[in-house]
């Protein structure tokens, strides 16, 4: 049975709703929703930066020359990292209006042709957002020698692949460090109002039920209680920045002096080795950063600037120049602990302020453990990770998901790395690498932006490299080098993630590999005929098959084990894309295999990273109605009038074909009892949904076909004869493949596929078409691949 489920307005980007110029209200409008979700984690920054910063390498001491040489550090990180190099340099090399390391990554791919994708086609460069950036077929000079490299050895395309899966892996890292040392942090002001043994044993217990809660409610979706999120950090951006200006002016309204690159300089060569090592806490005034390009599909490069520049930027530098203002006068801490962000905190002022601290620290843990969400279901769509149960938790915003293990594997390694470490000193160690590592590859992919995408000089792209590579490695580097204090758990993590993705696009492309080598000829279908023992039976067989072209091994292994298949036979192949979306009007590419009479099509969907699949009644609507177009507008190769004709290597012909909603003006749905004599009244194929005497409760798709004289007779009969094939039902035949290493093969080679990919294979989820597919008429085929 097939049950409808609510449809996502996925289409209405499309053709019928074309981009408009944004008016100054939205782009306001956009920019208030995006200090809720973008920059909730960087806006709780200050809560821990100082107290990292002064763990245990350097100590405030009276000359202030300490305190003054951070808050130098601080403001020109602050202005040259995500100031200079993401509002003004990154935010503009995004993918069709999404960003994050992925789509660097797929911008590249498209440029270069560095994709490790196995089933591109020429086809897929006729895309609309394929072409909207204005590729250009070659560069100039040095440019057009780095793209002819990476081009010819395949080494440094899975160089760039490994080096895209580390800066992912980090940002996952990143979903679980972020919201236990936002959470820890925000707690610790409880350490002012009860004593040191006290609050020791309440910070870690408190701190675990607020990231359970967290984690609990991500099934919700953020539309339900994202409304929330904009208010909550506007109020927090108002409270650090008053209290900022309160200690600045109560205390040392000459603290601006330290924004002097000088006292960088002052605190280098007096703390030595110490300044190095407490870099490592300073870095964390820019964690989050990377979260203004990740989430640029959400809202626009303008808004985002807009956000950053005049509200989220200036508020942080005076909550900054605030607390070094009152630790400048304030030199007798009781203890080291107590130098943090609450310290500072007018007294009567720290009971408000921890409340609005922790909501501010849910926000920010919500940010980052949502784009955790997006950055893994992209990865799927693109073969680099297992398949994973995506639900959508809104039905018109399609980047708001939910996935359930990772939900929950987020928050166990959240729980244990909490537990384990008890202090913000440690959990921001590891914070700071990942953060740092993330900011790294985002530098390495935008100097190749630069020169093959941008087609600017090389000169540029190294300055780029040099500039805030150099900066950013130093940084990389004082956090390496407290790997045993905490630095370890991100490596640990993201090695983990990068092996699972690394063995699992190594499988899939080793399955595809043996899929291509093993391929029938489409003459071998051809000759199939009753005198070989062939029987064709009523209804229609759908095939699904990841191979763009020829015939799929398992189809003959079916074949041959039971000679018969269906009057109408459709291989089936859905295939993501390296772009975003695919707008509606270019989703299908339809063909046919063989002569008219044999009655066998080829439909391949194509999705991009980010578009939502269609369930299954929506489906298979759409995927019947893209063959019935097909026959419809088929014309001799010759004389082509409706849709693009592709040439494929096998001498299939397709036809590029959108979904329903783009060629549906001339028809309509009815239910049973209804007049039905407008079917005789036009030219075009009307849809009908019926219900089943037996199941009542489902409803299917039927084919009216209208005696038009216009009509040319062999069309109609094909109509007729996919008509009635659909009436008599539908078969989905599916292969269950089991990979095997061959004899003969590495023994690390037997290790990856015949144990990890195996053993992920058995654990992930099926394709979500397969499993919307009605049990009863599925018929799973298996074969042993020995790749």
């Amino acid at each position: 049975m097939i049950l409808r489920r609510p449809v996502m307005d996925i289409e209405g980007w499309g053709r019928g709703n074309p981009v408009k110029k944004e008016s100054w209200r939205t782009v306001l409008a956009l920019a208030y929703q995006s200090l809720g979700v973008v920059y909730g984690d960087l806006a709780t920054s200050p809560l821990y930066v100082y107290k990292s910063t002064f763990a245990e390498d350097i100590h405030h001491s009276e000359t202030n020359e300490e305190i003054f040489g951070v808050l130098s550090f601080v403001f020109w990180t602050l202005t040259l990292i995500p100031l200079l190099k993401y509002v003004f340099i990154v935010l503009r090399a995004d993918d069709n209006g999404e960003g994050g390391t992925f789509a660097l990554y797929s911008l590249l791919c498209r440029h270069a042709r560095v994709s490790t994708l196995p089933n591109g086609q020429v086809a897929d460069e006729d895309l609309f957002e394929y072409k909207k950036d204005g590729i250009h077929s070659a560069n100039k000079g040095l440019g057009l020698s780095l793209r002819s490299t990476l081009e010819k050895h395949q080494w440094l395309r899975r160089i760039l692949l490994v080096l895209a899966l580390i800066g992912t892996c980090m940002v996952i890292g990143d979903g679980v460090l972020t919201p236990a040392i936002s959470v820890f942090s925000a707690v610790s002001g409880l350490e002012l109002s009860m004593s040191k043994h006290h609050h020791e044993y309440v910070e870690v217990p408190v701190a675990c039920v607020i990231l359970v809660f967290i984690f609990s409610i991500q099934h919700y979706g953020t539309h339900r209680i994202g409304f929330l999120f904009a208010p909550i950090v506007v109020t927090w951006l108002l409270c650090i920045s008053a209290i900022g200006l309160y200690n600045i002016f109560r205390w040392n309204p000459h603290v601006y002096q330290a924004l002097s690159p000088y006292y960088m300089y002052k605190f280098l060569k007096k703390t030595q080795r110490g300044g190095w090592m407490s870099l490592g806490g300073i870095l964390l005034c820019i964690t989050g950063s990377e979260a203004m390009f990740a989430d640029l599909g959400h809202f626009s490069q303008l808004s985002i600037k807009i956000a950053f520049t005049f509200a989220v930027y200036p508020s942080l530098i005076l909550a900054y120049m605030g607390q070094a203002a009152y630790l400048s006068k304030h030199h007798t801490l009781e203890t080291d602990y107590r130098i943090g962000f609450y310290v500072s905190v007018p007294e009567k002022l720290r009971w408000p302020v921890l409340g609005i601290a922790i909501l501010a620290a849910v926000v920010g843990s919500q940010a980052i453990i949502t784009g955790t969400f997006s950055i893994i279901k992209q990865c799927s769509a693109l073969g680099c990770f297992p398949r994973v149960k995506i639900t959508h938790t809104s039905s018109k915003f399609h980047g708001q998901i939910y996935i359930p293990e990772i939900n929950w594997t987020l928050m166990v390694l959240c729980l244990a790395v909490t537990i384990g470490f008890e202090d913000t000193k440690h959990i921001s160690n590891a914070s700071g690498l990942a953060v740092i590592t993330v900011m790294l590859v985002t530098t390495c992919l935008m100097s190749l932006v630069i020169v093959l995408c941008w087609h600017k000089s090389v000169f540029l792209a190294i300055f780029f490299i040099f500039f805030f590579g150099t900066i950013e490695a130093l940084y990389f580097s004082a956090s390496l080098i407290k790997f045993l204090d905490g630095a370890w758990v991100p490596v640990a993590l993201s090695f983990i993630f990068l092996l699972i993705m690394y063995i699992w696009h190594y499988g899939t492309l080793k399955k595809y590999e043996f899929d291509v080598q093993n391929r029938v000829p489409i003459n071998w279908l051809l000759q199939l005929s009753p005198n070989l023992g062939i029987a064709r039976v009523r209804g229609i067989g759908l095939i699904h098959t990841e191979l763009v072209s020829g015939i799929p091994a398992i189809f003959s292994h079916f074949v041959t084990n039971l000679p018969a298949f269906h009057q109408v036979l459709i291989f089936l192949c859905i295939k993501s894309v390296p772009v975003p979306h695919v707008r509606p009007e270019e989703r299908y590419l339809v063909g046919r295999i063989g002569p008219k009479e044999h009655r066998v099509y080829r439909c391949i969907a194509r999705y991009g990273y980010r578009d939502v699949h269609m369930d299954d009644v929506e489906f298979e609507k759409d995927l019947l109605c893209s063959i019935e177009q097909f026959i419809r507008s088929e014309t001799p190769p010759e004389a082509p009038e409706h849709g693009d004709l592709i040439d494929f290597d096998d001498d299939e012909r397709m036809t590029v074909i959108g979904t329903t909603s783009t060629y549906l003006d001339g028809k309509t749905m009815s239910d049973d009892g209804e007049n039905m004599s407008a079917a005789t009244a036009t030219s075009t194929i009307e849809l009908r949904e019926i219900s089943s005497p037996e199941m009542m409760t489902g409803r299917r798709v039927r084919f009216l076909v209208p005696e038009s004289p216009q009509m040319d007779p062999s069309v109609r009969a094909e109509l007729r004869d996919l008509m009635e094939a659909r009436e008599a039902g539908m078969a989905f035949i599916l292969g269950r493949c089991y990979v095997k290493a061959k004899s003969g093969s590495s023994f690390m080679k037997k290790v990856v596929i015949d144990l990890g990919y195996d053993f992920l294979r058995r654990n992930s989820r099926g394709p979500t078409y397969a499993l919307s597919f009605p049990r009863a008429s599925t018929l799973e085929v298996g074969m042993i691949y020995l790749v």
